[in-house]
């Protein structure tokens, strides 16, 4: 008989915020705990969201057990579809999580006509579910979405802890209260087998200090603001953050404002939410959909999406004065509740430039706490570490410096050297009774989207486009006669993004000559030979004249 084992392999989360996915492989079969997203910075023109590799999830003739989710923003369940689309056997197949991600998923997948595809089993606190010989506990904690899980895992190797997302909140709002270290430490010691083998903690604020501030301060701070404001109030926030939704329909109601709600993201939450109990059926709640009545200002509050500067969300649109049923006047106040994803800072400030330019007061810095992370500081993550004491440490859900700082404060905290790995997207570790050990790196690298394309859009493609960007593009357009070479039309030059053609007519010219040049010294037969010597040849001379190396594309034909 084999030996026990338990290897897991990152495809995305160890090296990057967002993405998070891995596999957990054991003798009987393949879990997949989470399958996220990531959306792009700058750098990735044009496309849509970042998905992990998926060809390295499941390989032919392994046993699928299920998909675990911890919670349901979309780093941790947005590449499901693409996962269901690529795997076209894969019927059937169970999806545990809480109701509300589960609810999620379901609209996810309905939109893709995937949802005949899976069976959806939802979790409730301290439910349990046995995958092959993995026990899955699904233990609540605060995050900043509605019903999330840590996931303590009884495996043939030992007790697994997976803290998901998570933060320490010391005085949670009504009727969300857990306490994730006593369950954590329950968890470590019920059972036969005794202690936590392996930690598997969240990365994402260890370079903060001290602990996240309580989502009731951020309660207090929004019921300041809303005493004093005499205007219209206009929200900004995720459209997952349930919680925070439920402050702002409370303030409302307490002082006599209507919601007005802007983003079919938030429309369909609230929904989701009010069907699962999560939220009251609000009143006076008026959708964009349905269309907004004619209010005072000083009687309504507007939620919004649009805090990481997102070109089509509500509040970049009412910014610029092309929402059709909102606009901003001065007495206007602006509340931005949410972080600054990085990468999205330039988006973000020209929305707020162009809010404070037509007069809105705006709350985004610290002097009021209208905004509180969903991830542990630092000084939460040693008291996770202290607690569970685990013989290994895996720190998750980050970019490499917070991996490695994580893996500081575990050894500081007292797991020993040797037993900390960083392990980065691709990288499986293996987990036997005795031992530990690194298998062969698989690959891993991220597949872009961009619209319907999955996959198509690599380096190469990037590289061209951020040449058109920045260097722009030359088309030559030439026919010529099959048989005697005579030019039938053109050299046509046509510039794109490259120099104003009526400023630098005599500058194109001057190409339009050195096309013919080598017409003349090329077999006009040999038309590939023919659109390469064309090519070199301008893109040498603009250099030389310009500076500039633009993408030249020759368009040669015979007739």
């Amino acid at each position: 008989m084999s030996e026990p084992y338990l290897t897991i392999t990152p495809l995305g989360g160890h090296g990057e915020i967002g993405m998070n996915c891995q596999k957990w492989q054991t003798d009987q079969g393949v879990v997949l705990v989470d399958c996220g997203l990531m959306f792009p910075d700058d750098a990735l023109l044009g496309v849509d969201v970042v998905i992990p590799r998926l060809e390295s999830v499941f390989t032919e003739g392994e046993k699928v057990l299920g998909i675990v989710l911890t919670h349901g923003h979309e780093d941790h369940i947005g590449a499901l579809p693409w996962l269901l689309l690529q795997y076209k056997s894969l019927r059937g197949i169970r999806i545990y999580g809480s109701p509300f991600t589960l609810a999620l998923v379901e609209h996810k997948l309905e939109e893709q006509g995937l949802l005949d595809r899976v069976e959806l089993v939802p979790m409730q606190s301290y439910d349990t579910v046995t995958l092959g010989n993995l026990i899955f506990h699904f233990l609540p904690v605060h995050h900043s979405i509605p019903q999330c899980y840590a996931l303590g895992v009884e495996t043939p190797v030992g007790k697994v802890l997976h803290t998901g997302d998570i933060k320490l909140d010391p005085a949670p709002l009504d009727n969300e209260a857990c306490d994730p270290l006593s369950d954590f430490a329950r968890f470590s010691e019920e059972g036969e087998n005794k202690g936590i083998r392996l930690l598997l903690a969240d990365s994402t604020n260890v370079e903060n200090p001290g602990h996240s501030l309580p989502e009731r301060q951020v309660r207090d701070d929004l019921d300041a603001i809303f005493s004093e404001v005499k205007g219209r109030i206009i929200i900004a926030l995720f459209s997952s953050h349930i919680r925070r939704i439920r402050t702002v329909l409370e303030l409302a109601k307490k002082y006599r404002r209507s919601v007005l709600v802007s983003g079919r993201s938030l429309s369909t939450n609230i929904d989701k939410a009010v069907e699962l109990g999560l939220l009251e059926r609000p009143e006076n709640v008026y959708t964009e959909a349905a269309g907004f009545p004619e209010l005072d200002p000083g009687q309504t509050v507007v939620l919004a999406t649009g805090t990481q500067g997102e070109p089509l969300s509500a509040l970049a649109r009412i910014a610029r004065g092309e929402h059709r049923q909102l606009s901003l006047h001065e007495g206007d106040t602006i509340i931005m509740s949410s972080r600054v994803i990085p990468g999205n800072a330039r988006a973000v400030s020209r929305v707020l430039n162009q809010i404070y330019r037509l007069g809105a007061e705006v709350y985004h810095n610290p002097e009021r706490t209208v905004h509180a992370t969903g991830h542990a500081c630092r000084g939460e993550l040693k008291n996770i570490i202290e607690t569970t004491k685990p013989e290994y440490f895996i720190p998750v859900h980050g970019e490499y410096r917070h991996l490695a700082l994580h893996a500081r404060l575990a050894e500081e905290c007292g797991v020993p050297h040797d037993h900390i790995k960083i392990i980065e997207d691709g990288q499986p570790v293996t987990f036997t009774t005795g031992a530990i050990r690194m298998e062969e790196p698989v690959s891993v690298e991220s597949v872009m989207v961009d619209g319907k394309g999955v996959g198509d859009v690599g380096r190469m493609v990037l590289k061209e486009r951020r040449i058109l960007g920045g260097e722009g593009l030359v088309a030559v357009v030439l026919v010529v006669a099959a048989e005697t070479g005579e030019v039938l039309h053109g050299p046509e030059m046509i510039s794109r993004g490259f120099v104003f053609e009526q400023q630098y007519s005599h500058l194109l010219e001057d190409a339009k000559c050195l096309v013919l040049d080598q017409l003349e010294s090329t077999n006009p037969n040999d038309i590939s030979r023919l659109s390469d010597r064309i090519r070199s040849s301008l893109r040498r001379f603009f250099r030389d004249v310009l500076g500039r190396d633009p993408i030249v594309v020759p368009i040669v034909s015979q007739v």
